[in-house]
């Protein structure tokens, strides 16, 4: 990753589009990734979600499949 990458537009999806998006789409032709605290995560998630909490993401990120689009939450 250079410097370059960081100013890069991440693109964005509202619900409707992501809820879209999950009936359209196989579960393993995606990351599906739950930023949030564990306590929140286990309250509820989305189903297949990965619980990658923001503290721990560039120690995780190497697990995920970069040929996939990956969606956070």
């Amino acid at each position: 990753m250079s410097i370059i990458d960081y100013f890069k537009p991440i693109p964005t999806m509202n619900a409707a589009e992501v809820r879209e998006l999950l009936n359209r789409k196989d579960p393993s032709e995606y990351n599906l990734i739950d930023v949030r605290q564990p306590g929140e995560y286990e309250r509820a998630h989305l189903p297949g979600a990965r619980l990658m909490p923001v503290a721990e993401l560039l120690s995780l990120a190497g697990t995920l499949d970069p040929n996939k689009p990956t969606l956070a939450y």
